[in-house]
């Protein structure tokens, strides 16, 4: 598994739409998108994954607009729930405090350490 290219972007309403992109390894580009809610809470998006068939509850746990945004998300899919963080920089190349911010915020929500990752850098797909 290597980094992709995801696309955060406020629509007119409040929601969040989210685009994702990676090249896989055979050069075709695997791709997903999904509208995220806004709720009544701010900061707080939730959408059904029509891919995986999970709800998520997507929290946005610390955003500096022009650097990164730190994700916090609760999937659930029938009884089973999966907490993922996920740390999306404006760049491929994030400081080394900004990563260890990431790795302490993880630990803090239960993530064990031998899962917290930071992907190895891919190219990009080419447009659609």
């Amino acid at each position: 598994m290597k980094m992709g290219m995801a696309m955060l972007t406020p629509t007119a309403d409040g929601d969040l739409e989210i685009s994702y992109a990676s090249l896989k390894s055979d050069g075709s580009c695997w791709r997903m998108n999904n509208l995220a809610k806004k709720t009544d809470v701010p900061g707080k998006f939730m959408y059904t994954s029509e891919r995986w068939g999970s709800i998520n509850d997507m929290r946005m746990v610390d955003v500096k607009y022009d650097e990164y945004a730190l994700t916090h998300t609760i999937k659930k899919k029938g009884s089973v729930l999966t907490v993922v963080n996920k740390l999306y920089g404006r760049g491929v190349d994030l400081s080394a405090d900004l990563m260890e911010k990431f790795r302490q915020f993880s630990l803090k929500t239960g993530i064990q350490p031998e899962n917290i990752a930071f992907l190895p850098k891919n190219e990009e797909c080419p447009a659609a």
